[in-house]
């Protein structure tokens, strides 16, 4: 699969562990950043891995900070963007099936490695069940997206 994956710089490790894992399983890594851990906002790479997966580039977005909630936060400002904040596998794979979540967060100062390479391997594996309910309960986001959105994401980022 091919996966964008961004951090701030309390994520930078786990990025770096996470990106060696994932192409160790035969998946494509795309880094939006950051690259060290001087200090940096994770709103800059919330939006980098939204438009990334948004254009195509990659079928799947991970995004890291570190408690997670200001990058999903971030994230979840970006129309079309589904990001899911989890810390247990159930979640993970869950939001895919029923959300169709395109971008996991992780808290890098919340959970350990071993969990980490769990919840992205739950994410990756999980498939969007394309069940009635979902498809509809997807249509009214979508709605709300579009009721409250100022611009559409990627019309703003190509002008």
């Amino acid at each position: 699969m091919r996966i964008t994956i961004g951090s701030d710089h309390a994520g930078f490790e786990l990025k770096k562990l996470l990106i060696d894992y994932l192409q160790k399983n035969g998946h494509q890594l795309k880094d939006v950043g950051t690259h060290d851990t001087k200090p940096v906002d994770y709103p800059d790479y919330a939006e980098a891995v939204s438009l990334s997966v948004l254009r195509g580039e990659s079928e799947r977005g991970i995004l890291i900070c570190g408690s997670g909630v200001g990058a999903s936060v971030a994230a979840n400002k970006i129309p079309g963007t589904r990001a899911g904040l989890c810390h247990d596998t159930y979640s993970a794979h869950q939001g895919v099936e029923h959300d169709n979540t395109n971008v996991l967060v992780l808290g890098s100062r919340i959970i350990g490695a071993e969990l980490a390479k769990d919840l992205c391997t739950a994410y990756i594996n999980a498939s969007f069940t394309g069940e009635e309910r979902h498809m509809r309960r997807l249509g009214k986001i979508q709605k709300i997206e579009e009721r409250y959105a100022l611009q559409p994401a990627l019309k703003e980022k190509q002008s």
